[in-house]
């Protein structure tokens, strides 16, 4: 199913990790030239501040999404910016604006269906997360797949060469690591804890690039994904319905509408897909 375009009233996108060679800009233009919502969440991870230090890559697409987007915030979209890890340094600016963005380090978003999230990046579980691998693995596991990256960049310039559709090795990788599973599992354990904590009904992120909308006992997870890998983004329309797209804005899966205040006690009024990268 193809997305109305016309009808997206709110977009919300992490890990682009722009400044890096892996950031698939091109991609992420062509889905804010299909659709103009009017807010849009850059769920953290915009920029790579830390692979910048040892090499900045801004590629002209890159440029040209970083100007799409202040042009968007100083117009008619209303945009919010939550830093990740990668761009941790633009914590120190919460609480305030620049081109328009509001910069805050996690926030509150309520569904056209009631229920309120929680979206912040997600890095605040890792050392949980690092608990559940040994360090050394998970080490070998950080080197691997930024090898794998670096063949991701040479599959990318020749499915493109040969007009193919886009995909990703490493992404397709890790959803078969049992690593990447145990790290799956105590993320969203930690993100519907959160949830729960926060008297929310669900909890919205980014951070292990891995894309997933499901409901978790009774409360609603929904990562975005990433714009390095799987190129995948969240949208809540203007009717209330809330999908999972990919960079071609095919639907992936839609969220249930829910009934009633409490997310352990809602009930879901319609059918739903799901989806889990894992």
């Amino acid at each position: 199913m193809t997305l109305d375009t016309e009808s997206v009233e709110t977009l919300f996108i992490s890990d682009l990790h722009m400044g890096t060679p892996d950031c698939q800009a091109s991609r992420l233009i062509s889905v804010l030239e299909r659709i103009n919502p009017s807010r849009i969440y850059l769920v953290g991870d915009i920029f790579d501040l830390i692979a910048m230090r040892r090499r900045a890559v801004l590629t002209p697409a890159q440029q040209q999404l970083i100007s799409l987007l202040i042009e968007r915030a100083r117009t008619d979209c209303d945009m919010i910016y939550i830093p990740g890890n990668h761009d941790a340094a633009f914590r120190r600016l919460c609480g305030s604006e620049i081109f328009n963005i509001r910069i805050e380090q996690e926030c509150f978003f309520t569904m056209k269906d009631g229920r309120k999230m929680l979206i912040a990046h997600g890095d605040e579980f890792d050392e949980q997360m690092h608990e559940a691998v040994a360090p050394w693995l998970h080490q070998l596991g950080s080197r691997m797949l930024n090898g794998l990256r670096v063949i991701n960049r040479w599959i990318t310039q020749t499915r493109e060469r040969f007009n193919l559709p886009y995909w990703s090795l490493s992404a397709a990788l890790k959803r078969h690591s049992e690593r990447t599973k145990r790290y799956i599992n105590v993320f969203e354990t930690a993100a519907i804890e959160r949830a729960r904590t926060e008297r929310t009904q669900g909890y919205m992120g980014g951070h292990i690039h891995l894309p997933s909308l499901r409901e978790y006992n009774g409360y609603l997870y929904a990562n975005c994904g990433d714009w390095v890998e799987h190129c995948t983004a969240l949208v809540e329309m203007k009717d209330g319905q809330f999908h999972m797209v990919d960079y071609e804005l095919t639907v992936l899966a839609t969220a249930p509408f829910y009934e009633g205040n409490n997310a352990g006690s809602a009930t879901p009024s319609r059918a739903h897909a799901v989806y889990e990268s894992n």
